[in-house]
């Protein structure tokens, strides 16, 4: 990727960029402290195929998303894909990070041979929903949630 940008799996040591990167995805959320931060990726991790991918520029986590592989017992037993957590740092954006992590975590989905990659936006912003689209997600289905958190507002 240009201007020094590399998109990777994110490792142990970049739990603390990462923390301070969803902080431009809710910034009033309850911080995390890094031990249990390390047990929740560990967790994530589990489940194979499961990872959370980053673009870095130098030391800091620019972007980000976490790709959940589910094992599936339709479909021939093929497995499908969740996409959350997609952010980019504020001074980032509009530079092709985030659309660089979705698609790597898109195509790591296909290698899995997952039969479907599925992502959920609260957003009602139309760039937002046109990034979505330019990364190839289509408004398909009609989705629900039931939460025991307040939602986010966008």
């Amino acid at each position: 990727m240009a201007d020094g940008v590399t998109v990777r799996t994110a490792a142990w040591d970049d739990l603390p960029t990462l923390l301070e990167l969803y902080r431009h995805l809710v910034p009033d959320d309850p911080l995390l402290n890094l031990e249990d931060a390390a047990d929740r990726l560990e967790r994530l991790l589990r489940y194979e195929g499961s990872a959370i991918y980053i673009a870095v520029k130098g030391a800091r986590a620019v972007s980000t998303c976490t790709l959940i592989v589910v094992p599936n017992l339709t479909r021939g037993g093929a497995s499908y894909a969740l996409i959350e957590n997609v952010v980019t740092h504020a001074e980032h954006r509009g530079h092709g990070y985030g659309k660089a992590v979705l698609e790597i975590a898109i195509t790591k989905a296909w290698e899995l041979d997952c039969y479907k990659v599925m992502l959920l936006t609260g957003s009602k912003d139309p760039a937002t929903l046109g990034f979505y689209q330019s990364v190839g997600f289509k408004q398909t289905k009609t989705g629900f949630e039931t939460r025991r958190l307040p939602r986010r507002e966008s």
